[in-house]
């Protein structure tokens, strides 16, 4: 396997997959490139969002799929937004609008809340066609909180509320190299290219 569909629309995340890919020499697609569009994630957990997308995108290409699904989970709110993240304020609006009405509703949800325990939650799922009946998964968590306000310009989705433990920064204030060393998604993907490695081994 050498070339895959990355099952994402989302630019942040394809800018990142590739990335943490480019050791494997994968040539990562994304859907959009290839005129698909968004598989429906009706599900109430991660896993069945990553497999429905990955299995919607390898039917469509014909190709090999990796998709991720992935949130941010709130102590204080029962693990919300969760599964929910990305249309946690609603689907009005452009990806930007999107996150900055996702980020302001999450911190009025918490004011007043001195519980700002959070997690960000990624699982990522490969399949090498559409009826694979054995998917690659792996999954990676981040801890942090959520901070008080907003900082930095960098990363997307909740980063600039996502206060990363011992550094004092939001994971929106970390370099692009940085983040995709320590990241839920970088957590992830590093489990994958190890699974992928030892398959090639085998």
């Amino acid at each position: 396997m050498n070339r895959l569909v990355l099952a994402s629309n989302n630019p942040g995340k394809l800018k990142e997959i590739r990335a943490l890919l480019a050791p494997l020499a994968l040539d990562v697609i994304a859907q959009s490139e290839l005129g698909i569009g968004e598989a429906d994630e009706p599900h109430h957990t991660f896993l069945e969002n990553a497999l429905a997308k990955a299995r919607h995108a390898s039917a469509a290409t014909g190709l090999p799929a990796l998709a991720d699904d992935s949130g941010i989970c709130v102590e204080a709110l029962d693990g919300e937004p969760g599964v929910h993240s990305a249309y946690y304020a609603g689907r009005e609006g452009d990806r930007a609008a999107r996150d900055a009405r996702n980020n302001s509703k999450l911190l009025a949800a918490l004011e007043g809340n001195a519980d700002r325990r959070a997690h960000y939650y990624c699982v990522l799922v490969l399949v090498r066609r559409a009826d694979d009946p054995e998917p690659v998964v792996a999954e990676g968590a981040w801890r942090g909180e959520i901070g008080r306000e907003a900082r930095g310009t960098g990363g997307f989705g909740y980063d600039p509320l996502f206060l990363v433990p011992g550094r004092g920064r939001t994971a929106a204030e970390l370099g692009a190299s940085e983040k995709n060393r320590i990241s839920h998604r970088a957590r992830a993907l590093a489990a994958l290219a190890a699974r992928l490695r030892d398959e090639d081994r085998a």
